[in-house]
């Protein structure tokens, strides 16, 4: 396969700290698939609304340029620094972040971004344009989240996913096995019982009436993993059944995981909603780098 005909892993640069971060973890991900890595600034020239804007203008553009180039050399020398072997180009274009990423998204294998960047406000757990390319994006998302907002993100533990039996939510099986694989870690698979359709009173209150819904629901995630345990012998699963909601027992893997990957929509989204509830909880607390994965079109 030609270089041209390999699906990159694309990165958002702007400048801030999480996007940094989210930077070096995606040249570490492009050495581990050996992809190259694109890193791509989007500088919205935007006409200024103030006296004299005209003669201002040139020099507005011209700054934003230069902040671009300054950017985008700053996280190239960030890429190979954590990852010298990598295959980095950049660029820069014009428009806005997310809507850049989202038409990236088409050709990459992988679109990386930092939870919030430069134009967040201050106490947002995650910046609006991590949700809108979570939220259309083509290919799988990763946003890089930690615990601590300024810190790394972790690097060791186990990979979570997120599986409930939905066509929507499959997606993410495969790739959260594959990342478990390529890093030589366990594999942790979520389900919750807790249907919201149901009243909470319609749970079995008893604790061996539990227990017999709960293996009958680990057998059917068994089988659910199945096909892609298969084609990876050398991860370990092990199984999470739970009658919480889907977003609270997620959150609480994330604490001691390294990534999570769920699918962008599960069995409670609406029809019509491109991001799920789980999903969306997760780009905004979770405590690792969050990858959600949409369906495999066809």
């Amino acid at each position: 396969m030609t270089e041209s005909a390999v699906k990159p892993l694309v990165a958002g640069v702007d400048g801030s700290a999480a996007a940094t971060r989210a930077v070096r973890w995606a040249a570490h991900e492009a050495v581990r698939r050996d992809r190259p890595l694109v890193l791509v600034h989007a500088c919205a020239l935007v006409p200024m609304a103030v006296p004299y804007a005209q003669a201002l203008l040139p020099a507005h553009h011209e700054a934003q340029l230069r902040y671009g180039h300054e950017w985008l050399a700053a996280a190239t020398a960030a890429a190979r620094e954590t990852a010298p072997e990598v295959r980095v180009s950049t660029d820069l274009v014009g428009g806005w972040g997310a809507e850049q990423l989202i038409a990236r998204s088409e050709a990459a294998e992988l679109v990386v971004l930092g939870s919030r960047g430069l134009g967040g406000f201050t106490g947002l757990a995650a910046g609006s344009t991590a949700v809108a390319v979570a939220s259309h994006g083509k290919c799988p998302i990763v946003v890089v989240r930690s615990a601590d907002p300024d810190t790394e993100p972790p690097g060791e533990g186990p990979v979570v996913v997120g599986v409930d039996g939905s066509a929507v939510s499959a997606a993410a099986i495969p790739f959260a096995f594959r990342a478990a694989s390529s890093r030589g870690v366990p594999l942790v698979a979520v389900h919750t019982c807790l249907d919201t359709s149901l009243p909470r009173p319609a749970w079995p209150s008893d604790s061996a009436d539990w227990e017999a819904i709960r293996q009958e629901q680990q057998a059917l995630v068994s089988e659910w993993l199945a096909p892609c345990q298969a084609d990876h012998p050398d991860v370990p699963v092990e199984l999470v059944i739970t009658r919480h909601r889907p977003a609270r027992t997620l959150l609480e893997q994330t604490q001691h995981a390294q990534l999570a990957v769920v699918g962008s929509r599960g069995r409670g989204g609406f029809r019509g909603l491109l991001l799920g509830s789980t999903s969306q909880a997760l780009i905004y607390h979770a405590a690792c780098p969050v990858a959600v994965v949409p369906p495999t079109r066809p």
